[in-house]
């Protein structure tokens, strides 16, 4: 197991602020499982209107957040970096669950661990928590796309 910071983020990912939702990977193991963080704070454009008398991250990036972590363990299992010209794209979503909401100031851990791949298609069990606390858990699926 092994871990990098943001600058090995970006070269795993292709997203860029505002929506680049990985600030570091605390461990991974390829083909198995990778743990990442984000740290959600008050500058976060979303929290303008989401909402600002009490500002709560909105599930679908906790589930973003998620597929982005999946996205980096795929890309580590595969020995690859992202180029111009290819993705892994978030492709489905299966029971959703969202049990706690996500504040300013929280740091959201994010685990994902690769269930089983076929065809081209990975699918993973994800689980987002604050300070041990589950958030929100989905199997996500993705798969690897190169583009012309």
């Amino acid at each position: 197991m092994t871990s990098f910071d943001i600058y090995n983020v970006l070269k795993h990912l292709p997203h860029r602020y505002p929506f680049l939702l990985i600030d570091r990977v605390l461990e991974y193991t390829p083909d198995v499982s990778l743990v990442a963080i984000k740290n959600v704070t008050i500058n976060e454009p979303f929290f303008q209107g989401h909402f600002p008398n009490r500002p709560v991250m909105p599930g679908v990036l906790v589930v973003e957040a998620m597929a982005q972590a999946c996205g980096v363990l795929s890309f580590r299992t595969e020995q690859m970096l992202p180029t111009q010209n290819s993705v892994y794209l978030f492709v489905g979503i299966d029971k959703a669950r969202f049990k706690r909401p996500v504040e300013p100031g929280d740091q959201l851990r994010i685990e994902v661990s690769l269930k089983r791949k076929m065809h081209g298609i990975y699918k993973f069990d994800t689980a987002a928590k604050v300070d041990g606390e589950l958030c929100c858990s989905a199997e996500l699926m993705c798969t690897y796309k190169e583009f012309e």
